[in-house]
């Protein structure tokens, strides 16, 4: 996940009133349809283990999305917007001055005045509980040293001896030449959600019912990204029916593959997907969720089913994503996510995409390659009412579009370029996968080069090209 290149974002136009109710009873059309056409598939003997995990994982995802558009609606404000709320701040330490800027909201977390100035990362450790402090040296070590992206979670004890439990997500920040110069970081307060998931009667036992079914799901999905490791669609569709225009000048030729991380390290919550929308448009998305083992797992899951659910109500990228922030953000647990969202017309080869906090895709074209530019967009889940800004991308025949999460390769060399600029790894391989005679051809070379085995973290990538 990556910060947003421009920190400055106009409101988000999210539906309000008879818009959001009309996505609301276009969710529950989905899911009455969805059931309908299951009970179809099933009574005609055709469904079989994978097809009946994916359609069990739709049915409970379009649930999810239904409920938490309802309650979407139900925290809005008279006046039609969103409440507000202060759980989440971000700041910005840099490696050259020593320097950091914090917003208000994360001097309110520390329980800081302002007029204190922001903790520098040298004394950030000293308001952790000793027990806690190896956790947050550890992270920060992996982010500003090998390159990686941080997660984790801590107890911070403030001023009047209060303690509160935080949620930390942070990026590296790169300069031209692919040095860290400074790290950015986003901290929201979880103490509330923490206490209610251990309080008497806080339903403990059944989320933890809930969440073990979840993570079924979601290990049938990625089960499927592995077993599927051949197909030419993403792990969450079925086979390709006859008939339909796949092979048409224009359309996309696809292939994906999950790489899971070394035996024993904890699943993350990174998702592929590619959805046919019933206009004929295409809608591609990759994506991270914070956090490792079942919940992030779980989440994924969760996220990828408001996706498709959004999507196929005829929301753009942007829009789709301006909508999937606030479900996240508002939802009983806080969670941030990078996300790349894409639509893709046949017809025209236009591609419309926005991201939040993820990586661009990689076009190649004519033996030479580069990572388009990116349109302003925060992690979801980090900052309410926010717009995500949108591009549109003319495609030519041959083109081959990567979408990729973080953690492609295993490691950040000294020197190397990565961060919005793109891998330079990945841009290498460019004349390559563009020479490749399918996508397929393309996603094995990528494999090939990243390493399958023994990664140090696990990775989604999607290939995508354009047939002449």
């Amino acid at each position: 996940m990556l910060p947003s290149q421009n920190p400055e974002h106009p409101a988000n136009d999210v539906p309000a009133g008879g818009a959001l109710d009309d996505l609301i009873a276009r969710a529950r059309r989905l899911r009455d349809d969805l059931n309908a056409a299951r009970l179809g598939e099933s009574a005609d003997g055709a469904e079989h283990g994978i097809r009946h995990a994916v359609w069990a994982l739709a049915a409970h995802r379009l649930e999810d999305v239904g409920e938490q558009l309802d309650q979407l609606r139900s925290i809005r404000a008279p006046d039609g917007r969103a409440r507000l709320g202060m759980r989440i701040g971000s700041a910005e330490w840099n490696l050259l001055t020593d320097g950091a800027v914090w917003s208000e909201e994360l001097f309110s977390i520390f329980g800081r005045p302002v007029q204190e100035g922001p903790l520098t990362l040298d004394q950030l450790p000293s308001f952790l509980p000793p027990e806690d402090q190896p956790k947050l040296t550890a992270a920060v070590t992996g982010c500003l040293v090998d390159g990686r992206p941080m997660d984790c979670e801590f107890r911070i004890t403030r001023a009047d001896g209060s303690q509160r439990t935080v949620q930390m997500a942070g990026e590296p920040v790169l300069d031209d030449r692919g040095g860290t110069v400074a790290m950015w970081a986003m901290i929201r307060d979880v103490s509330e959600v923490r206490r209610s998931s251990v309080a008497p009667g806080g339903g403990g036992e059944q989320d933890g019912d809930e969440l073990r079914a979840q993570h079924g799901l979601a290990r049938a999905g990625h089960g499927l990204a592995i077993g599927l490791e051949d197909s030419a669609l993403a792990p969450w569709l079925g086979s390709p029916e006859p008939g339909r225009a796949d092979g048409l000048p224009g359309s996309l030729e696809l292939a994906a593959r999950y790489l899971p991380a070394r035996p024993g390290a904890p699943m993350s919550g990174k998702w592929y997907d590619v959805l046919e929308l019933p206009d004929g448009a295409c809608l591609l998305s990759v994506g991270d969720l914070s956090g490792r083992g079942p919940a992030a797992a779980a989440g994924a899951a969760t996220t990828l089913g408001a996706i498709r659910g959004i999507g196929l109500t005829g929301s753009e990228p942007g829009g789709l994503l301006g909508h999937l922030n606030e479900l996240l953000d508002r939802g009983v647990h806080p969670v941030l996510a990078g996300a790349l969202c894409c639509r893709y017309e046949p017809e025209g080869r236009l591609l419309r995409w926005a991201q939040a906090g993820h990586p661009a895709p990689l076009l190649c074209r004519n033996g030479t390659g580069w990572a388009l530019p990116r349109p302003a967009g925060p992690l979801l889940g980090a900052v309410t009412g926010v717009a995500y800004e949108q591009r549109a991308d003319r495609l030519e025949p041959g083109d081959v579009l990567v979408l990729h999460t973080d953690g492609l390769f295993s490691d950040i060399p000294p020197g190397g370029r990565s961060g919005h600029g793109g891998d330079g790894r990945l841009i290498e391989l460019a004349p390559r996968l563009g020479a490749a005679s399918s996508a397929l051809e393309a996603l094995r070379v990528l494999v090939d080069a990243c390493g399958e085995r023994g990664r140090e973290d696990d990775a989604c990538v999607l290939v995508a090209r354009v047939r002449g």
